[in-house]
């Protein structure tokens, strides 16, 4: 039993002394509640758990030497095509317009196309770069110039087609939404956050809207809610409220603070309750953000060639692009993990939805940045702490959609990620898929073995990472995941 179980059994005897009437029962039954693991109780081990009784958020080391030390997450919410996009498949253009063979599709559910649907070749180019010899799209020539600072994963697999329930299976390891938490606050409850003055967890978002599944996509779960991931507002100011009330000055403010403080400190004395530990974490952090998140979102000590770089014409206007940069910043500042979702990869082939001209606009729109941001961190020596993570949830069929114009269904045999810097080894690629980019055929990349190789990079092994909660012990990785040796430097 660590440190922290100790206490928590403590504080439940103190409990049930104070608000229960004062009986061996009672004590009794704190005792088997604790032996039998009801009571909600973390199950990692670290010589600073103690510490997260008053400061739940405390930097901790994690089970091994870490090789990140932080992560930016760029979400492609919808489901980029790796077909038109990192996987140049010349027999599916041979086969453009032919129904796909029925041992393909025998058995398999797709959310909107037939069985018989036609297969589609892509319309796009395709060339080689950097040393490596990466074959990247003509339409990620931003990417193509960082080609050997980046490890494609061409054989992602999931479980999920649809796009809520695949963006949680992503950020949480579990298709519904029932309450488990997101990649994020694990990663915030097993090593804490580096920064004093913003949370460990922050989230942004670009596009017309937010993601499909919405905030359990970075939820803390049955996790204390201190671990949760905190939204920016998508605008010139993600931040609201910073300043103080009217006629309330800066000492009055924190007089207050201080005061809240001192109450909660005695109701966590008295109850043990870890919500209170994150209602004090969140006071103060809010308190101490008034001074710090102004200075964040303030661009203007960004220099003219790093705006240009990450293709920024007005930083004041909302953009993916000002995300990454703002995403760089809070790396600088030591945010642990920054999750960036930019919208409407969701390409089946109706108006404004199609393979042309709307895939076109979104790389535009994110291509660019997400190249700066690998080599902003690069050339600020963050690269090598950060790890960088770029995808969707699932990617697109080899067959059409019959639409409008060119499009294609949702698709969770195969897909492609990437990811830099934080000890992955660079200029490689994983994985391969068939002819018609349907099924993985060599170096399947689960879901759950993506998040166990990122817990891994973070000095975290994703079998110890739990969480008691309801009798058993819960996982990022559920009740699999392998680490992906291939990706370690």
């Amino acid at each position: 039993m660590n440190l922290e179980q100790l206490h928590l059994r403590e504080i439940t005897r103190r409990h049930f002394f104070a608000n229960s009437g004062v009986g061996l029962g009672s004590v009794g039954l704190a005792s088997l509640l604790a032996k039998d693991s009801l009571l909600a109780a973390p199950a990692v081990s670290s010589s600073s758990n103690a510490a997260r009784v008053t400061n739940p958020m405390a930097p901790r080391e994690g089970h091994f030497p870490a090789r990140a030390k932080q992560v930016i997450h760029l979400f492609m919410a919808g489901g980029p095509s790796s077909l038109e996009l990192f996987d140049e498949k010349p027999k599916l253009r041979e086969m453009d317009g032919q129904v796909i063979p029925e041992s393909f599709v025998a058995g398999k559910r797709f959310a909107f196309i037939k069985k018989d649907a036609k297969l589609l070749g892509t319309r796009r180019k395709f060339r080689q770069w950097g040393e490596c010899g990466a074959t990247i799209s003509e339409l990620l020539p931003h990417l193509g110039g960082i080609a050997d600072d980046v490890a494609f994963i061409k054989s992602m697999k999931t479980e999920v087609f649809n796009h809520g329930p695949a963006k949680l299976y992503m950020n949480t390891g579990f298709d519904r939404f029932s309450g488990r938490p997101a990649m994020g606050a694990w990663v915030t409850y097993g090593i804490g956050n580096q920064a004093d003055s913003l949370p460990g967890f922050i989230v942004m978002h670009s596009g017309p809207r937010g993601p499909r599944g919405g905030t359990p996509l970075w939820a803390s779960g049955f996790l204390p809610t201190t671990y949760q991931g905190v939204p920016l507002l998508n605008g010139a100011e993600p931040i609201l409220n910073l300043s103080n009330p009217k006629d309330v000055s800066d000492e009055r403010q924190g007089d207050f603070v201080s005061a809240v403080k001192d109450l909660n400190g005695e109701r966590l004395k008295l109850v043990g309750d870890p919500e209170i530990s994150t209602r004090i974490a969140a006071y103060e952090m809010a308190y101490r953000m008034q001074t710090s998140a102004p200075e964040l979102i303030n661009l203007g000590s960004e220099s003219k060639e790093t705006l240009e770089m990450y293709g920024l014409k007005d930083p004041s206007k909302p953009s993916f692009a000002r995300n990454c940069l703002l995403a760089r910043r809070l790396i600088e500042r030591g945010v642990r993990f920054v999750q960036l979702y930019h919208t409407d990869w969701d390409h089946h082939g109706n108006p404004g939805t199609d393979l042309g001209k709307a895939l076109d606009e979104r790389c535009a729109e994110t291509d660019q940045a997400s190249a700066a941001l690998v080599k902003d961190l690069k050339q600020r020596g963050l690269l090598n702490d950060t790890l960088v993570l770029w995808g969707g949830e699932f990617g697109r069929t080899p067959q059409g959609e019959p639409r409008d114009s060119l499009g294609r269904d949702h698709h969770l045999e195969a897909f492609t990620m990437w990811m830099a810097g934080g000890g992955v080894k660079p200029g490689q690629s994983i994985g391969k898929t068939d002819d018609i980019g349907y099924y993985v055929t060599e170096d399947q990349v689960h879901v759950h073995d993506l998040q166990a190789t990122i817990l891994h990079l973070l000095g975290l092994d994703h079998k110890r990472l739990t969480f008691r909660f309801q009798g058993r012990d819960y996982r990022l990785t559920d009740v699999g995941g392998n680490v992906v040796s291939q990706l370690i430097a």
